[in-house]
């Protein structure tokens, strides 16, 4: 099996201390055959991500991993952005200027306020629909690859409301991937509440099947690691979850164009 990992943060990140060529050397140790990372970048200056990103130092890590590792591991330049939605043509002009392979997009604040702050709201249903809104917004207007931990929330939520109820939310959740299947835009598999007290992935398996019956083909699947250690970290069992849900692919990118693998 062809395993990858396309969503690994390192110190390029403000919240990681992750060293680019221990995590490359650990992937091989793990059996990684391609590994996309996917830094946090924010242009907005309310935002915790702002300000930490120096592209020129992710570019001489990135070149240098690739010459040692050439062989061994293939590696690709990704990006995360916080709400892309906002300040569009900003981050268009940056995106074009870096010539990523990937770039992701996530909504971690709403209304400029972070998520977990929105737990104060208090009331289970409201919480999870205000942070459903939002991606809903970001699937609509960004210029993005893939979906970042679609059903997110959650992981602040869990401990004081629990997880939301998939049908509940299945109407908005059908609006999301109706929308993201139209502009091309796929979602990811991510294995970091696996490996957390969620017990389950980001997004669940209920959306990923249903994103598949409603005609989605473009997924990704990745650990969300901010550590050397956990790079790859159940990405089999991502795939599985995939096979269950139906697909038969699962895609990597090069210069921002989806390439499907077997699995």
């Amino acid at each position: 099996m062809y395993l990858v990992d396309y969503h690994h943060h390192t110190n390029n990140s403000f919240d990681s201390q992750a060293v680019m060529k221990e995590v490359c050397e650990q992937a091989v140790k793990n059996g990684i055959n391609e590994i996309c990372f996917t830094e946090h970048f924010s242009l907005n200056p309310l935002a915790p991500t702002y300000g930490h990103m120096d592209f020129d130092k992710y570019e001489r890590e990135l070149a240098e991993c690739r010459d040692q590792f050439q062989g061994q591991l293939v590696i690709k330049k990704g990006i995360e952005i916080c709400e892309p939605h906002y300040l569009k043509e900003k981050y268009q002009k940056t995106m074009k200027q870096e010539n990523f392979d990937f770039i992701l997009g996530s909504v971690h604040n709403i209304n400029n306020i972070k998520l977990r702050k929105h737990l104060e709201l208090n009331d289970k249903e409201a919480i999870y629909r205000a942070y459903f809104n939002e991606m809903y917004k970001l699937v609509s207007e960004a210029d993005i690859d893939v979906l970042a931990h679609l059903d997110l929330m959650k992981r602040y939520a869990y401990e004081q409301y629990g997880i939301y109820d998939f049908h509940q939310f299945k109407d908005i959740l059908a609006d999301i991937l109706k929308k993201a299947i139209d502009r091309n835009i796929g979602i990811e598999i991510n294995t970091s509440g696996i490996r957390g007290k969620l017990g389950e992935a980001l997004p669940a398996l209920e959306v990923v099947g249903l994103y598949r019956d409603l005609g989605g083909e473009i997924l990704t699947v990745g650990s969300d690691s901010h550590f050397a250690e956990t790079v790859g970290a159940h990405m089999k069992e991502a795939v599985e979850m995939a096979r269950e849900c139906g697909f038969t692919e699962i895609y990597t990118f090069d210069q921002r164009k989806p390439k499907g693998i077997r699995i």
